[in-house]
């Protein structure tokens, strides 16, 4: 467990932009259960390339995108690990974060795993994000 005031920083970063924090299986539970249309959600971690390129590439893809998810979800691994460890119950991969799932209507539409993370620049992940963004999040306009 990483201590709060060293994870602040980088939970806020999600948090500014609009994404609801998730920090217990029962808030997990209950956004899963009822949320409608898409949903955008970040395993964010402490890792270098979650802070180099996931959270930095979310970001641009959520400025560049006309596609936009009704909910932005956010857990952290490492810091809200009953959180992550009941979202992981919806996502039907192996556990990986950083990571990013998009939902439609409570299923799994996408999912980019750690290693589609790791060693790719920000600037390539939003570009792959707002592809699937305008693909899943379009298809209901």
């Amino acid at each position: 467990m990483y201590p709060p005031h060293l994870v602040a920083p980088m939970k806020a970063d999600l948090v500014n932009v609009g994404f609801q924090e998730l920090l217990t299986p029962s808030d997990v539970d209950n956004f899963m259960t009822n949320q409608v249309g898409t949903s955008l959600v970040v395993i964010n971690s402490v890792c270098g390339c979650a802070a180099g390129t996931c959270r930095p590439g979310v970001k641009l893809a959520l400025e560049r995108s006309d596609a936009k998810p009704e909910n932005l979800v956010t857990v952290f691994a490492g810091v809200d690990t009953d959180a992550v460890q009941q979202m992981r119950t919806y996502i039907p991969f192996p556990p990986s974060s950083p990571a990013i799932a998009i939902f439609k209507d409570g299923e799994i539409a996408h999912f980019i795993e750690r290693h589609h993370i790791e060693g790719r620049s920000a600037e390539m992940i939003a570009t792959h994000l707002v592809a699937v963004l305008e693909e899943i999040v379009g298809e209901e306009a």
